[in-house]
């Protein structure tokens, strides 16, 4: 499994309580006495993760104030540093509770590099955001990290109140990378029977049905065999959508990596004998993901995509005590019944089961050095894709 590269500025990045990186004390700071007693983080620090704490790298993860997320997992991690990127880990920690956050650090000429804080940084809620990010800055800067810009993307629920925030913290916003920054999320605290009731009538009918005519789920081997059938059942959904697959061997790096961490299981509903539905889905502390599916067009059973869905649920309660399922990507709340969205089929079936949308806030951009950004956004980062479809036929993010 992987382990993370200790990079040089590891050893300038443990600041003591003198450190610039470190915000001023409520005691030496009357502004900060007063944002302290309005509930405003004070003293935010960050700094890279240690040996130690990579080592246990996804038990920090999960201890995050919202639970943590998949893509910020040790396996995922490990994907990524075979595919043009090189993984950091860092720790922030406020006073009040500690966050983990995996950095994506890509390096380009003249610019020099770009950081990604995959669905980071967590904080607790939209308001700790300023605090945090005065505390990267001046980590970035002090460490002397060469880093123009970091890219962030918090899981926190999109809001007018919340861009206005982080515009007065100088982010920009800028573009949506990931499928789940408009998504729909089901609850499933409850015991077996009320979760069905509670889906969405459309939902819950075809489950039973499917239930009723012996529809047939399987948990699979994560083997390459299977593997290869799941890759084929989704370049079905690529035929016949806007989805665009990447490498097989992007996709059984990323299944093989969960499946050996416990954190990842792969389903097939059968038909005449042969894989007809084909889903891959998560366990992370206490959520589950429907991360990847496929199928085959021209099947005959109803409620089969829907029953391997709720096989995999249930499962998941039952094994891992989640206690929300994410189905990974929607339309946004206000397309949901566009049917010219390329995901509005993909919404509807999503939203069988949990009836609305959740639009997280997305993507958004630090500026750490306005004229490498401004360099960036208007041709560096279109020459840079550009360079890296023409060479590996594959997304750059």
């Amino acid at each position: 499994m992987y382990k993370p590269p200790v990079r040089l500025g590891t050893l300038r990045a443990v600041r003591s309580k003198d450190s610039p990186t470190t915000v001023r004390s409520a005691e030496t700071n009357p502004a900060i006495h007063r944002a302290s007693e309005r509930g405003i983080l004070v003293n935010v620090t960050v700094r890279f993760a240690t040996d130690a704490e990579r080592g246990n790298w996804d038990a920090h993860v999960i201890s995050n104030p919202r639970g943590g997320n998949a893509l910020q997992s040790a396996s995922f991690a490990d994907v990524k540093s075979h595919h043009g990127w090189t993984p950091l880990q860092l720790v922030i920690e406020t006073g009040e509770y500690t966050s983990y956050s995996l950095v994506l650090e890509k390096s380009f000429p003249v610019l020099g590099k770009l950081w990604y804080l995959i669905k980071g940084p967590e904080v607790r809620e939209a308001g700790d955001i300023p605090a945090v990010l005065d505390a990267l800055r001046r980590f970035v800067t002090d460490a002397g990290l060469g880093v123009f810009a970091v890219k962030i993307e918090p899981e926190l629920e999109a809001s007018p109140e919340t861009a206005e925030l982080f515009r007065a913290a100088g982010l920009i916003k800028t573009f949506d990378l990931q499928p789940n920054d408009h998504t729909a999320l089901l609850d499933t605290t409850p015991e077996s029977s009320q979760l069905l009731r509670n889906l969405h009538s459309r939902g819950r009918n075809a489950v039973r049905r499917a239930l009723r005519e012996g529809v047939e789920v399987r948990r699979m081997e994560p083997t390459t065999e299977n593997f290869r059938t799941m890759y084929r059942l989704m370049s079905h959904i690529e035929d016949r959508s806007a989805a665009r697959l990447r490498s097989f061997e992007y996709y059984q790096r990323f299944w093989n990596n969960f499946c050996s961490a416990g954190q990842g299981r792969l389903y097939f509903v059968y038909e005449e004998g042969e894989p007809s539905v084909g889903a891959f889905v998560i366990n992370y502390g206490t959520k589950g993901t429907y991360k990847d599916g496929g199928s085959r067009p021209g099947r005959s059973q109803y409620g089969d995509s829907h029953l391997i869905q709720w096989t995999a649920i249930n499962d998941l309660k039952d094994e891992h005590g989640i206690v929300e399922y994410d189905f990974c990507g929607t339309p946004p709340a206000d397309r949901l019944k566009d049917p010219t969205h390329p995901h509005h089929g993909l919404g509807l079936f999503k939203t069988s089961f949990t009836k609305t949308v959740t639009d997280f806030t997305g993507c958004w951009d630090l500026v750490l050095s306005p004229w490498k950004y401004r360099l960036w956004t208007l041709a560096g980062e279109r020459i840079a894709r550009q360079i890296y479809w023409r060479r590996h036929t594959q997304p750059f993010y």
